[in-house]
C-alpha cells in the first residue's frame, strides 16, 4: 500500500484536496466529505455523477464504504484513479489531463483593450450562470445549484470577465491547504461563444492564478478539457503532469 501511495503526485493530491473542499462546502446541502481506506470521498448534494466523486489513493480502496456514502445521499458517483495505478473496478470513461505550475513558472497574460476581470458577487450570479450554462451546454438550474455555493465561500473566488463592459467569461479558483500544501485549483473556465479567441479565457485564468499566488498558493493546478485550452494554459506557464482516469459503474 505504501508503494501505491507513493505513486500519487503532488498535483493529484492537490486535486483531491480541492474536491474535498467542495464536499465540505456543501455539507448543509446534502453533500459532505469522508476519508476511508484508499479513498477520499466527496458529495455535492446533487444527484449527478459528475458532481460526486472519490479520489483513489490505494488499489485496495474500500468501495463498500463508498457505496454506502453515496447511497445515503441518493447520488450517482465515480472515482478518479491516478494514471498507472492498478485498478480493477468499474469502467474507465475518460482521462483528465492535469496541468500545473509553481510560482516561478507563472507568466501572466498581457492586458488587452476592452477586457477586464473582477471577483463576482451575489449580484453577478445570473450573469455568471448565463455565461457558464451557454459555454458548457448545461442546464442552468443544475449549474446554479453547483455554482451558487461558491459565491459566498471564503475558500472560493468566482471571477467574472467582461469584454467591452459586457459579461463574457467566468471561472473559479479554490484555495486549499490540505495534504498537498497551499494550492489553487482553477476550474469552470467558460467564455461566451462570440467572445472566444479574444484573450478572455487567458485573462480570466491569469487573474485567478495571480490572485491565488498572492494569497500564498505554492502550486496552481487544473485539468484541460481540450488541446486548445491546454495551449492557453501552457502560455501562462502550466505544464502537463500525470493525469487521472475517471471510472464509473462501481
Amino acid at each position: 500500500m505504501a508503494a501505491a501511495r507513493a505513486r500519487l503526485t503532488r498535483v493529484q493530491v492537490a486535486h483531491a484536496d480541492a474536491w474535498e473542499e467542495e464536499g465540505r462546502l456543501r455539507a448543509s446541502r446534502g453533500g459532505g466529505a469522508l476519508a476511508v481506506r484508499g479513498l477520499r470521498l466527496m458529495a455535492s448534494g446533487l444527484p449527478h455523477a459528475q458532481w460526486n466523486s472519490g479520489d483513489v489513493t490505494a488499489p485496495d480502496a474500500d468501495l463498500a464504504a463508498a457505496r454506502s456514502f453515496y447511497a445515503e445521499r441518493g447520488a450517482d458517483w465515480g472515482v478518479r484513479v491516478p494514471a498507472g495505478m492498478a485498478w480493477a473496478h468499474g469502467s474507465c470513461v475518460l482521462t483528465l489531463r492535469l496541468m500545473a505550475l509553481e510560482p516561478a513558472a507563472f507568466r501572466p497574460a498581457p492586458a488587452l483593450p476592452g477586457v477586464a476581470v473582477r471577483a463576482a458577487t451575489r449580484a453577478d450570479l445570473d450573469a455568471v450562470l448565463a455565461v457558464d450554462a451557454a459555454a458548457f451546454g448545461a442546464d442552468p438550474d443544475v449549474e446554479r445549484a453547483w455554482l451558487e455555493p461558491h459565491i459566498d465561500a471564503p475558500a472560493v473566488t468566482t471571477a467574472l470577465a467582461t469584454l467591452d463592459e459586457e459579461p463574457a467569461g467566468t471561472g473559479y479558483g479554490i484555495a486549499t491547504d490540505g495534504r498537498a500544501g497551499p494550492a489553487l485549483y482553477l476550474a469552470g473556465v467558460a467564455v461566451r461563444a462570440d467572445a472566444r479567441r479574444r484573450g478572455v479565457g487567458a485573462a480570466l485564468s491569469s487573474w485567478l492564478v495571480a490572485r491565488g499566488l498572492r494569497a500564498g498558493a505554492r502550486l496552481a493546478h487544473l485539468h484541460a478539457d481540450t488541446d486548445g485550452a491546454a495551449r492557453v494554459y501552457a502560455r501562462l506557464g502550466f505544464a502537463d503532469t500525470t493525469g487521472l482516469e475517471v471510472y464509473v459503474g462501481l
